[in-house]
C-alpha cells in the first residue's frame, strides 16, 4: 500500500503541491488548523494511518519519550534548504525508502536517511 502522508505548516508549499501533483494521499496541517498541537497532529495521523513529515525536532520527544501512538514520523533536518532542495529529498526518500516509513520514526540529515 502507498504510504499516505499528513505535511507539517513548517515543511512548505511546494513539497505538499509536489505529492499532491504526483498522487500520493496527502493532508496538510496548513489545509486544517496551521496553527494545531503537535500531539493533535500525531493523533490525527495516526488514526488515518499516514506518516507525519515534519521538520519540527519536537514529533521525536513525543514518540521517544512520551511513547506517543504514531503511523510514521519522517523528521526533515533541512534547515536551510531552499523549497526545491526539500522536494527533491521527498522525492528520493518516497522513490526508494517509502514503503520502509510507516509506523518508523525516521530523521533525514546531511544525505542520509535514519530509520528506527
Amino acid at each position: 500500500m502507498a504510504p499516505r502522508f499528513l505535511i507539517d505548516a513548517g515543511v512548505g508549499k511546494k513539497v505538499e503541491q509536489w505529492l499532491s501533483a504526483s498522487n500520493h494521499d496527502v493532508k496538510t496541517i496548513r489545509a486544517i488548523d496551521p496553527k494545531m498541537a503537535d500531539s493533535l497532529i500525531l493523533k490525527i495521523a495516526a488514526e488515518e494511518n499516514r506518516i507525519v513529515v515534519t521538520m519540527d525536532k519536537d514529533f521525536g520527544e513525543m514518540v521517544f519519550r512520551a511513547s506517543q501512538t504514531h503511523a510514521g514520523v519522517l523528521l526533515l533536518r533541512l534547515d536551510e534548504a531552499t523549497s526545491d532542495e526539500k522536494v527533491r529529498v521527498i522525492a528520493h526518500i518516497i522513490e526508494n525508502h517509502g514503503e520502509k516509513l510507516g509506523g518508523k520514526f525516521s530523521v533525514y540529515q546531511s544525505g542520509r536517511l535514519r530509520i528506527r
